[in-house]
């Protein structure tokens, strides 16, 4: 679930809005916009993220790779999932748009957002199988993070989510290129960790809070890689 945040913003991008760019193909090629046409339901976008790329561990250093990159190379952390899945939900012809989940004691987690029929709905790409998919049945934005609460925790057993942004449109970034680029993407992760953040639990809330039950824990970790 590791979100980078490093301060490698390219001159004149970070904290600045721009118009999105106008093009069909998003500086895709003819292959790559093929492939990403194929994946023509949320749900298959979830499907390639879930058995086509691998869990990046990021052994051989941090990266932050672009959708292209992804789709090259078949292999995505959270974040680079999230983008992935935010470029292959644009092409459909939604927004690209990410949510920033914020813990404590544990890593951040990315979710691309969509809506269908006035409901929220998410993809990710996560090691633990309880921060995947979601169906778009949520009303808002809240209700939809609420639902990865208890499916949020650390290896200590202990639930960490606690805050998340409103949704953030990459489009933003079309000025990086950041569908295609071959640099690494951490000028997003840099501008997410500028955002104001939703707390989900008061001081109360924290001091009642339990544990998470084992057979939980042992469920959300089914497929991981080690």
């Amino acid at each position: 679930m590791t979100i980078r945040r490093r301060n490698r913003s390219k001159p004149g991008t970070k904290g600045r809005h721009v118009t999105p760019i106008a093009m069909k193909d998003f500086g895709l090629t003819r292959q790559e916009l093929a492939a990403f046409r194929r994946l023509a339901r949320p749900e298959k976008i979830q499907d390639f993220l879930d058995n086509k790329v691998a869990y990046n561990k990021e052994k051989e250093g941090e990266t932050c790779r672009s959708p292209r990159r992804v789709l090259r190379d078949r292999l995505a952390h959270c974040a680079e999932g999230a983008y992935f899945a935010a470029a292959a939900l644009r092409v459909l012809g939604h927004p690209p748009l990410i949510i920033d989940l914020v813990a404590v004691r544990d890593d951040d987690h990315l979710l691309a957002v969509f809506k269908e029929h006035d409901r929220w709905g998410a993809i990710a790409k996560s090691n633990y199988s309880g921060l995947r998919f979601r169906e778009p049945v949520y009303r808002t934005v809240r209700e939809l993070v609420m639902s990865y609460f208890a499916h949020y925790y650390n290896l200590h057993g202990e639930m960490t989510l606690r805050a998340f942004s409103r949704p953030v449109n990459l489009s933003r970034f079309d000025p990086i290129d950041w569908m295609t680029t071959e640099e690494d993407l951490f000028v997003i992760g840099e501008f997410l960790n500028t955002l104001s953040h939703v707390q989900i639990l008061t001081l109360a809330m924290e001091r009642k809070r339990r544990m998470l039950d084992k057979r939980l824990f042992k469920a959300g970790l089914i497929g991981a890689v080690r």
